[in-house]
């Protein structure tokens, strides 16, 4: 009896079948491969035009006033806007802080050409789900009404685009969807064994 590619003989002498390996979604040529590198573009344009936006008041979510060049604060408008859910004090305590606005931005900036680039899709899922789920705590989609007695219009009390961003960045991460169109594969052999920097 001959032993098929994909099973191995143990030292019983029993043969046991292995797995099927997954379907390489980095392969330039595949369609899954250029679908995941246009997700992983398209989530990375997200966040560098929200950081663009906020740098020059680019007039479409900030006013030109609004700018962080000219003294704008990113983070003051949406978190001291929070009048919902149990840290809506603490989002008041840290809207317009330095310290909120560099670390808001830089994260932005980071995650924006990470995911554009296809580099550091580990750090930027964890980076980008950690900003997700704090904005996503801040808008509290299990309320029905705010601290003001107003309707939340809350559409759905879990899931919501935070939500969503969070879990494309993982998907990205996990599928090196930057070995397309990207540059994950230098990225990898220039951080070598460091796996967590890829």
């Amino acid at each position: 009896m001959s032993i098929r590619p994909d099973e191995k003989k143990t030292t019983s002498g029993h043969h046991t079948t292995e797995p099927a390996p997954l379907p390489d979604f980095t392969a330039g040529h595949t369609t899954a491969g250029k679908s995941l590198a246009v997700l992983r573009v398209a989530t990375g344009f997200v966040f560098l035009w929200a950081f663009l936006d906020k740098l020059f008041g680019l007039g479409y979510a900030t006013p030109s006033k609004g700018a962080w060049i000219g003294g704008g604060s990113p983070t003051k408008g949406f978190l001291s806007g929070v009048h919902v859910g149990p840290f809506e004090s603490t989002f008041h305590a840290w809207a317009g802080t330095w310290w909120a606005d560099t670390l808001f931005m830089l994260g932005l900036a980071a995650i924006g050409i990470a995911v554009t680039a296809g580099i550091g899709l580990r750090l930027s899922a964890a980076a980008g789900t950690l900003m997700m789920l704090l904005m996503w705590t801040a808008e509290w989609p299990f309320a029905l009404s705010t601290s003001t007695g107003e309707a939340t219009h809350s559409t759905n009390p879990i899931i919501d685009y935070h939500l969503v961003y969070a879990l494309v960045l993982i998907a990205l991460a996990v599928t090196a969807a930057g070995n397309t169109w990207g540059l994950g594969r230098r990225w990898a052999t220039l951080v070598g064994d460091r796996t967590w920097l890829r």
